[in-house]
C-alpha cells in the first residue's frame, strides 16, 4: 500500500516521500505597486468595455458633475456626490465581474448561479437608487438655498 500524501502533487510533479520540502510553495517575488495599479487600470478597462450600462451611468455621473458645477455646491455636497458615483461604479464592476464569470461557465453550472447574477443587478439597483435620493436631497437642498424653489 502506497503512502498518502497529503500536499498537492501538480502538473509534471512526482511524489518522493524522502522530500521533506516537497509541495511547499516557493515564495512569489513581491509585486511592485507599479504592477498592481496596471492590473487594476486593465479590471477597469475590462470591466467598462462592452457594457452598455456602464455608459448610461457615465453619462448620469457628467450631468451630476455639470449640475454641481453649476449650482456651486459646497465641499461636503461634491463629496457626497462623487461618493455616489463611485458606490455605482463600484457596484457595477463587482457586477461586470460576476457577468464575466458567469459567462465562461457550461450550460448545467449557469443554471444554478442564474440567482448571482440576478443579486448582482439587484445590487447595482440599490446603488443607483440610493445615489439618486443623495444626489436629489443635494440639488433640492442647493436649489432651495438659491430661492430656486420654495
Amino acid at each position: 500500500m502506497e503512502p498518502l500524501n497529503p500536499k498537492p502533487i501538480g502538473r509534471g510533479m512526482k511524489w518522493n516521500p524522502d522530500d521533506s520540502s516537497f509541495g511547499t510553495a516557493k515564495p512569489k517575488k513581491p509585486r511592485r505597486w507599479r504592477e498592481k495599479f496596471r492590473e487594476a487600470f486593465r479590471g477597469i478597462k475590462r470591466g467598462v468595455r462592452g457594457h452598455s450600462s456602464f455608459y448610461v451611468h457615465f453619462f448620469v455621473a457628467v450631468l451630476v458633475v455639470a449640475t454641481a458645477f453649476v449650482l456651486r455646491c459646497d465641499p461636503i455636497e461634491w463629496c457626497l456626490l462623487i461618493g455616489c458615483i463611485g458606490f455605482v461604479f463600484t457596484a457595477e464592476l463587482f457586477n461586470s465581474a460576476i457577468e464575466t464569470l458567469f459567462h465562461g461557465l457550461d450550460a448545467q453550472s449557469k443554471n444554478r448561479i442564474q440567482g448571482c447574477l440576478d443579486i448582482a443587478a439587484g445590487a447595482v439597483l440599490m446603488a443607483g437608487l440610493t445615489s439618486a435620493i443623495v444626489g436629489s436631497i443635494v440639488f433640492v437642498r442647493r436649489l432651495a438655498s438659491m430661492n430656486l424653489i420654495n
